[in-house]
């Protein structure tokens, strides 16, 4: 299909919006030379996602670089220079906190959306990068370049990752880190030979196929990992017969079922529009 642009696409600079194909969105991060997030380009990364949120026709999110150099390069250095000032430090102090609690809501967007976001990952992801890594459902990783983490990244990454070692090992060092051990840290679910191109390829074929699932199940499945991150295994049982009760109502349960026995493929109705999140460029 024609690549189709969203009617809020203009509202970003530094983001590239488009639908490579039907319920599939691809946001490219693009601030060259190496997408170094300063507050503009933040608070446009969590404003975006807080709009794709309220986007019936969004099944699934592909995030990538338009850069050729890096997926991103981290925070902007010279952002550490404009933190709020004041005469007095209790009052700075709650400015800067108020500041960078902002900071972590807009790089924790795509976490809040009921869409799966995937990260198609190219070239270069330093600091800033891996923290807002850990935010997305998937990552897809080319085997060139490498990562870094930061004092940011600790705050999801040990959540998602199985290798709590290497963890502490990467952070404690922060040495640059590659796809092999990426993958091996469970940070990545698989490796991409080949270039930028390849890797959003692979990711756009798998966000296609997500997309052409029960939308009321694909976004149980991402609240249901969600919640059982941070719950207990009763807490999860109980949030999960809830949401159950609901969605088993669903005409997706029973057109799924009748169109197995005719072996049939189906398809399935977008999600009513249904604002949630609210943010400002």
């Amino acid at each position: 299909m024609p690549c189709i642009v969203p009617s809020y696409a203009s509202q970003f600079n530094h983001l590239t919006l488009s639908f490579p194909s039907n319920n599939v969105l691809h946001i490219e991060l693009n601030r060259p030379p190496v997408n170094a997030f300063n507050e503009e380009f933040w608070r446009e990364y969590g404003a975006a996602f807080d709009r794709i949120a309220d986007d019936p026709t969004v099944r699934v999110v592909v995030l990538s670089s338009a850069v050729a150099k890096a997926f991103s390069a981290g925070v902007d250095l010279s952002e550490l220079l404009a933190l709020p000032q004041h005469a007095d430090a209790g009052r700075r102090g709650l400015l800067m906190r108020g500041h960078l609690r902002a900071f972590q809501h807009a790089i924790g967007a795509p976490a809040r959306i009921p869409q799966p976001v995937i990260a198609a990952v190219h070239g270069a992801a330093f600091g800033l990068a891996l923290d807002a890594l850990g935010a997305v459902d998937v990552r897809i990783k080319e085997v060139d370049v490498g990562l870094a983490a930061d004092l940011g990244t600790l705050a999801r990454v040990p959540k998602l990752v199985g290798n709590v070692s290497l963890l502490h090992e990467l952070a404690l060092s922060g040495r640059p880190f590659g796809a092999d051990e990426a993958l091996r840290l469970g940070l990545v679910s698989r490796v991409v030979p080949g270039s930028r191109a390849d890797v959003v390829r692979a990711a756009i074929a798998f966000a296609e196929l997500v997309a052409s699932k029960s939308p009321i199940a694909v976004v149980g499945i991402k609240r249901f990992i969600a919640h059982a991150l941070d719950h207990s295994m009763e807490e999860a049982l109980e949030y999960q017969a809830t949401w159950a009760a609901f969605a088993l109502q669903s005409k997706d349960l029973s057109e799924s079922v009748a169109a197995t026995k005719r072996k049939q493929k189906i398809t399935y109705d977008n999600l009513g529009e249904s604002p949630r999140y609210k943010a400002k460029l």
